[in-house]
């Protein structure tokens, strides 16, 4: 079945030049003209997707071939991709950076898979001609993949401006669709730090931000040939794909899962989530700086995060921090990454600081100033867990500047081999204690189908043994 689906990527020739602005920006100058965005975001990434969220006002969704696979992208974007909106779909790194020198899953075989046109975003610092040579250089390299117009980002003048917008259209024959200038800190609306843009949730005038990016894309964009561009996207062939909670889910009473999500624990995707809720769960979303105490659920899922900038509200928060460690040790089900790894643990020291954390797992942590771990993860489950089966493999991402500075001999193991990614040590990752498991690598739900019910199935026991327990006490 084919129905038009207009879309459009924005892609850039490295990470860093300025795309993620300019896509929020411009999801907040269609929204201010009545056009529905979804938005999408290629790679493994939290923060552009948070972002992305707020300025459409609904959720990014992950497009990743390498952690969820061509068939599950295709299956998402049929499923999250309606009618009469705008699909916004906003690349990683270079166009054509993926993971070998073929590009395999890069922004371009994305592009590809979806039938999309690219517009490219030029970071023009310093260069003027050579512009043309670069984008010439992304048109020569995959002619199938669909270039139709360059953003010229940074740049210095008018001047600057007109020599590098004869250049493209002279030599590429691509329209220029904005000319953005250089920003400085009071214009540029989204501050930086060593993973990319500051999250919304530690911005402290997000409404603010996203206003001035949008009067960026109504000054610096072309955004009704924008809307143009995507709207003549060719149509969508949408296979019928069932959708909803499992059957499992249906005829079972929902379980309750607590999420954490505050200023610290910020680092989920929706589609977990949405998986969850398919998969039978009702979602209690928990603060770990505000909460008093942990409440009764029936598992709790610990996202990753910067635990770094909260450390001392974390650790202020002592009757919390009890609560949950109480809980843990009474066996609930807790399925934590990275940020969440470091929560569970006895301390973290940044610098000359010490910070106690919860105490359920026996590891204490310190942060670097260097990334400890940083990429795509592949997995192999070697020992037993509360949710993975034994010869499993799993696909993931990682990246911290937290290492391991003490891990006291107890009851736990390690229940991970890395084939690729460095986790704890380089060998091992997935720390399993009581009915923990908590480690440095980020799963995604479709990339890992059977995370959400492993999630749930663990709820339910534990919820069925605590009722079975409270009988027996009457």
């Amino acid at each position: 079945m084919n129905r038009p689906i207009p879309r459009l990527v924005l892609a850039a020739l490295r990470g860093g030049a300025g795309k993620t602005t300019i896509s929020v920006a411009l999801a907040v100058a269609m929204q201010r003209r009545g056009i529905g965005v979804v938005p999408f975001k290629k790679g493994p990434d939290y923060i552009d997707a948070a972002w992305l969220s707020l300025a459409a006002s609904g959720p990014c969704y992950n497009l990743d071939t390498f952690l969820i696979g061509r068939e599950q992208v295709i299956r998402s974007f049929s499923r999250h991709a309606p009618e009469g909106s705008v699909s916004l779909i906003e690349g990683n790194r270079g166009l054509y950076d993926g993971m070998n020198p073929e590009g395999e899953h890069s922004t371009a075989e994305l592009a590809k898979l979806l039938c999309a046109p690219v517009v490219l975003v030029v970071d023009c610092d310093k260069v003027t001609r050579t512009i043309a040579a670069m984008v010439l250089g992304c048109q020569g390299l995959d002619p199938e993949v669909d270039i139709r117009g360059v953003i010229l980002n940074r740049i210095g003048g008018n001047r600057h401006a007109a020599i590098a917008r004869r250049s493209v259209e002279d030599y590429c024959h691509v329209p220029v669709l904005g000319v953005v200038p250089r920003l400085g800190d009071v214009d540029f609306p989204f501050p930086e730090r060593h993973l990319g843009l500051i999250p919304p949730q530690e911005h402290d005038r997000v409404r603010g931000a996203l206003s001035r990016a949008g009067d960026i894309a109504e000054e610096c964009l072309d955004v009704e040939r924008l809307i143009h561009l995507a709207q003549g996207a060719p149509p969508w062939n949408v296979d019928a794909i069932q959708h909803g909670a499992t059957e499992e889910g249906i005829a079972s009473e929902p379980v309750t899962i607590g999420v954490i999500r505050d200023a610290a624990f910020q680092f989920y995707y929706h589609e977990n989530i949405e998986a969850l809720v398919d998969s039978g769960a009702r979602i209690v979303e928990i603060s770990a700086i505000k909460g008093e105490s942990m409440p009764a659920v029936d598992a709790l899922y610990i996202g990753g995060g910067f635990p770094e900038t909260q450390a001392g509200l974390l650790a202020e928060n002592e009757g919390f921090r009890r609560s949950l460690r109480d809980a843990a040790e009474n066996g609930l089900p807790i399925y934590a990454e990275c940020g969440g790894f470091i929560y569970l643990g006895e301390s973290l020291t940044i610098g000359d600081a010490h910070y106690p954390m919860v105490g359920a797992l026996p590891i204490s942590f310190g942060m670097e100033k260097r990334p400890q771990g940083h990429g795509y993860t592949v997995l192999e489950v070697e020992r037993g867990n509360p949710f993975f089966p034994i010869g499993m493999q799993l696909k993931g991402h990682e990246f911290h500047y937290c290492r391991i500075l003490s891990c006291e001999v107890g009851e736990y193991h390690l229940a991970f081999r890395i084939t690729r990614g460095t986790g704890m040590d380089g060998k091992r990752d997935g720390m399993t204690r009581k009915n923990i498991l908590a480690g440095f690598t980020h799963l995604h739900a479709l990339g890992t189908p059977q995370w959400a019910p492993a999630l749930i199935g663990a709820a339910r026991r534990y919820r069925a043994e605590r009722n079975n327990n409270a009988q027996s006490t009457i």
